[in-house]
């Protein structure tokens, strides 16, 4: 039986650009490596990352009794989410459209010997 656990942050204020430059790290990572991976990024895409990873582990923990030693990252990614648009004032009467992108951070993790 294959159980794999999942935690969505959704309407978060990061481009999803941002996010899937740091997915790629974390994915087949063990838990404890993927969370060091995440408090050291250089990037401040990583924090809320870093709080979905820690929701997707709690959720295994609690919900269907998992061990976090045990879990690995299965899968990682960013989808857009709807875009706030601004207005800014340009020279000559024209306005400058600001695109604010959100995202919809997903992380699934798995127990390790059914990855």
């Amino acid at each position: 039986m294959k159980t794999k656990v999942r935690a969505t942050a959704k309407f978060v204020r990061v481009s999803p650009s941002k996010v899937r430059q740091l997915t790629p790290l974390i994915v087949g990572q063990p838990i404890h490596e993927a969370q060091r991976i995440l408090e050291f990024a250089d990037k401040g895409a990583a924090q809320p990352l870093l709080k979905v990873l820690n929701s997707a582990v709690a959720n295994a923990e609690n919900n269907d009794d998992l061990d976090p030693d045990e879990l690995i990252v299965d899968q990682a990614y960013a989808d857009d989410g709807p875009i706030i648009k601004r207005y800014q004032p340009r020279a000559l009467g024209r306005a400058y459209r600001i695109r604010k992108r959100t995202s919809h951070i997903t992380v699934v993790v798995t127990p390790a010997e059914e990855a």
